[in-house]
This record gives structure tokens, C-alpha cells and sequence, in this order.
């Protein structure tokens, strides 16, 4: 399961930042266990549910490289983000996992998280890259269609993957969990007030949403790995998939300008992005309302106690 719940780290991200017309304070969030983590502007804030029905909740305090050169710079501060996106996840889910099976027998010991890393790290790159690029070249022979055919495997795999672990239980209980994470930001961008009533008549699908960005990060890649095709063919197939993962923070910081230029563009940005939402149904999950209360206490101890006090 933790394995699985790593590669949702991935899926779910943040909803990355972009400032609401309404509210002036960029957040953003990622389902845990039984919880939900919440960027504030100075702070993170966790809440999870205990297996007694209290509602525990922390937070610390934040700071990103993206605020200084050169990890601010257009491409770089993509990099960046992920990368401290990824270290906050995997913090807030050890932490989550802690709390949630505070009452049970499973414990997860640093040898269970280490093989959950190496299963993360060998789904993104056997499944999403390796993989993809072995069926197209049975599938095609010229650069150009392979690398088509390549990306179009790469997001059918990708939505296999995501709509498969949907179907256990444990996943989906984390996949309700990012639905009251979005509607949560969504009823605190529309200005609502914020009560877990108002966040269930919300929507749970939010335009900066990293499921978004991931299938975004596919058609990049498509553009991406084009000259690799190009200029190593015939190569090795190691070589190949080695010159794809390389070029991985190319893709990650021109798919991140992408979303960040329609999440601030309006109504344009968003018919840009909105063919991309529709995987969110397969991602979110409706939350019942004692999630949206996770959810509401996870962004309120985010801002520091102002939406609740």
C-alpha cells in the first residue's frame, strides 16, 4: 500500500500555487492517510483522522528556494517545486501513517520504506518510461511516430495504472480525501464561508491540480524526446531510457510554466486546461462530510488558526 500511496504523491502533488482573485494567499494540498496536508503561506498544516474519531493536527513552518536566484528562474523553480513537493509529501505520509495506525499492529519500519521507495521509483521508471517506449518500437519505425505512439502509450498506462489502484479500498479512501482537499480550496478561493456544510457543495475538481500536470508532463514529453529518437537511434535500449530519464527535469519544468500560465490566465487558461480535469474523476473521490472537516482543519492550521478562531 505504501508504495502505491508514494506514487500518489506524484499524482495528487500540491494544487500548485497560483493566487485567487478573491483570496490573496496561494494554497495548495495533497491527500495523506486518513488526512490532508495544506500549504499555508507560511506554514504547513496536517490533519488526520485518529482511529478513536479525534482529529489530530501539527504544522511547521515553510520556506522554498523559488523565492531566491536562481531557483526562481522560469524552468528551474518547476524542478525546484516538485522536488520539495515530493520531500513534504513523503514527510506528511510517514507522519499520517503514524497516526492512523497508531491503534493497529502495522508499524512501517525504514526497511518497509525503503522497499516502498524502490517500488515507487521502479513504477515511474519501468512503467512510464521503459515500458512505453518498448512497445512503440514494435509498433512503429520511423523517429516520429514512435515517439507519438510512445506518449500515447505513456498516458494510456498512466490512466490504467491510477483507474486499477482506484479500485482497493485503502486507495479510494485516500482518493476521498483529495476530493475534500480540492473542495476545500475551492470553497476558501470563492470566498465561502468556511464550514464543512459548504465545502461538500463545492466542486472536487481544482485547475491546478497535479493529476493535470502529470498528463500535461505526457505531452511534453512527446515534444521532449524527440530529438533523443532522433540522434540515438539504433542505440542501446538502456541508453535510450537512460537519455529519457535525464531529460525528466526538462519536461517537469516546461509542463510546470504551462499550468502555472493557465492557473493565472482566467478563463483562457482554464478552457486550455480543462480537457486535462476530466482525469480527476479518476483521481478524487466523493469525501463524506467528517473528511471535509479533516480537510477544513488541515487548511485552517495551515493559516494559522485564522479561518476557524
Amino acid at each position: 500500500m505504501f508504495s502505491n500511496l508514494l506514487f500518489i504523491i506524484a499524482i495528487n502533488l500540491f494544487i500548485l500555487e497560483a493566487e485567487s482573485d478573491i483570496k490573496k494567499i496561494p494554497v495548495g494540498g495533497q491527500a495523506v492517510i486518513e488526512g490532508v496536508l495544506m500549504k499555508g503561506q507560511n506554514l504547513w498544516g496536517l490533519a488526520v483522522r485518529r482511529p478513536a474519531g479525534d482529529v489530530f493536527k501539527e504544522n511547521w513552518p515553510h520556506s522554498s528556494r523559488t523565492q531566491r536566484y536562481p531557483y526562481k528562474l522560469p524552468l528551474i523553480r518547476g524542478v525546484v517545486t516538485m522536488c520539495e513537493m515530493l520531500a513534504t509529501g513523503f514527510k506528511a505520509l510517514s507522519r499520517s501513517a503514524e497516526v492512523a495506525l497508531e491503534e493497529t499492529q502495522e508499524k512501517l519500519t525504514f526497511k518497509d520504506i525503503l522497499l516502498s521507495i524502490a517500488l515507487a521509483v521502479f513504477a515511474v521508471g519501468g512503467l512510464f518510461i521503459a515500458l512505453p517506449l518498448w512497445l512503440a518500437g514494435f509498433l512503429a519505425s520511423t523517429p516520429l511516430y514512435v515517439n507519438i505512439i510512445e506518449g500515447i502509450l505513456r498516458a494510456v498506462i498512466f490512466i490504467a495504472y491510477v483507474a486499477i489502484i482506484g479500485l482497493w479500498s485503502d486507495i479510494r479512501e485516500v482518493f476521498k480525501y483529495h476530493g475534500a482537499e480540492h473542495k476545500t480550496i475551492n470553497a476558501f478561493e470563492s470566498g465561502q464561508k468556511m464550514t464543512p456544510e459548504n465545502i461538500m457543495k463545492c466542486s472536487r475538481i481544482h485547475p491546478r491540480c497535479g493529476t493535470s500536470f502529470l498528463l500535461i508532463a505526457v505531452i511534453v514529453s512527446i515534444i521532449v524526446f524527440s530529438p533523443v529518437k532522433t540522434f540515438i537511434a539504433g542505440e542501446s535500449f538502456i541508453l535510450q531510457v537512460l537519455a529519457r530519464i535525464i531529460l525528466i527535469p526538462v519536461v517537469i519544468g516546461i509542463s510546470y510554466e504551462i499550468i502555472r500560465l493557465a492557473a493565472n490566465s482566467g478563463k483562457f487558461g482554464f478552457c486550455i486546461i480543462a480537457p486535462f480535469l476530466t482525469l480527476q474523476f479518476l483521481t478524487t473521490r466523493e469525501p463524506n462530510i467528517n473528511q471535509a472537516e479533516v480537510a477544513l482543519i488541515s487548511l485552517d492550521t495551515a493559516l494559522e488558526g485564522n479561518l476557524l478562531s
